[in-house]
């Protein structure tokens, strides 16, 4: 039985991250990932959007974890020369009658900690952004974009710098805890090939999996398993350059922020994502959903034309709230809360994962390594 310090489930953008953090600790690190790539799940099914923390209830693991984690991406960007923009948004008002919504956006970023958000009128609006539709908006300046594959990249190459170890195609069958230790039993999908685990701190960020995951654990409490439920947000691109140089968003609907635009670091456009529950893992897009994309975007952008759109990809929230229910926070269960000392699960970990990654790191290296010493970023 092999046995490490710490292990990380899922080579998505926070299990790198989480990795990267440990191995800062000096923690011999082992990465397991199921597929025969890092980043293939949620992190590569997403918008790419670096977030400045807007839409989060105060005090919220979510509030509080993006406006910090979007100042040390920012700044870990521009030290390892990760491509990213720092391009803006501006989320807007198509009616009179949205305009207090943008008001009461406002007032949380501020009480977050988000203090640049700048309350527009139409004009100025449109002086910015002269092909926009709106009667007011906010413009936040902090909002940016970044190539979300190659950030992966840099939190793999930090981590294994470090002396993490990453090992693909590893999938868990299961596990139980033990005094002291976790075991965790893999099969390598390769050769099929069976192997066990041992260590005392395991860190489950296992995305979409993640509940399963502990699930499987002999000796964990399920009453400690919150409930899944499946969101998914199709995504459609636009063949050609629009007349916008930052990213627009509609006030927020119920489960996501809108069908919202924005740029990738090429200048391309996509739209989404919309909100389907669902309970299966289907990525495929149906381009009939494309109509109700269509009425959503020329409320701010009356000029797309017709047939202009075409199905792209899709993701798939991990939700811990359901349809009709207040958005929940990110779950980030240690042992105060299920009792098994070593064991980080990583629950409900949807938008705005990506720009909080360095920061959820940060915050579980400090559960699992108390003397943590400062990182260099």
């Amino acid at each position: 039985m092999e046995q490490v310090d710490c292990v990380v489930t899922g080579a998505g953008v926070i299990g790198l991250a989480v990795a990267r953090s440990l191995a800062a600790q000096g923690l011999e690190t082992l990465i397991l990932e199921a597929t025969d790539a890092v980043g293939t799940g949620t992190s590569s099914r997403n918008s790419e959007v670096i977030h400045a923390g807007i839409y989060y209830p105060q005090r919220s693991l979510k509030a509080r974890l993006c406006v910090d984690g979007r100042k040390m991406l920012y700044r870990y960007c521009a030290e390892r020369s990760i491509p990213h923009r720092r391009c803006g948004k501006l989320i807007v008002a198509t009616d009179e009658a949205q305009q207090p919504v943008l008001a009461s956006i406002r007032a949380n970023a501020a009480a977050c900690g988000v203090d640049d958000l700048r309350l527009l009128d139409a004009a100025e609006a449109q002086a910015l952004e002269p092909a926009l539709h709106c009667t007011a908006a906010l413009l936040s300046p902090s909002t940016g974009i970044i190539d979300s594959h190659a950030l992966m990249l840099a939190l793999l190459a930090d981590a294994e710098n470090r002396g993490a170890m990453l090992s693909l195609n590893t999938r868990i069958e299961g596990g139980r805890i033990e005094t002291g230790r976790i075991v965790i039993e893999t099969t390598d999908t390769a050769s099929g090939e069976r192997f066990a685990i041992a260590t005392p701190r395991l860190v489950n960020a296992a995305g979409l999996g993640a509940m399963v995951l502990a699930g499987s654990l002999g000796g964990f409490n399920r009453e400690f398993l919150p409930t899944l439920h499946y969101a998914k947000g199709s995504y459609f691109s636009m063949v050609g350059r629009v007349p916008f140089s930052r990213l627009i968003y509609p006030v927020p609907e119920p489960g996501g922020l809108g069908v919202h635009l924005t740029l990738d670091l090429g200048g391309s456009v996509r739209f989404g994502p919309d909100v389907e529950w669902t309970d299966m893992l289907d990525y495929r897009v149906d381009p009939a959903r494309g109509t109700r994309f269509y009425e959503a975007i020329r409320k701010y952008w009356p000029d797309l034309t017709d047939g202009s759109l075409q199905p792209a990809y899709s993701g798939i929230r991990p939700k811990l709230s359901g349809p009709d229910e207040v958005n929940s926070d990110f779950l980030i269960q240690d042992a105060t809360t299920h009792g098994i000392p070593g064991l980080v699960n990583l629950f409900g970990i949807e938008s705005p994962g990506l720009t909080s990654s360095l920061a959820i790191a940060e915050h579980v290296a400090r559960i699992l390594a108390p003397t943590l010493r400062a990182i260099a970023l």
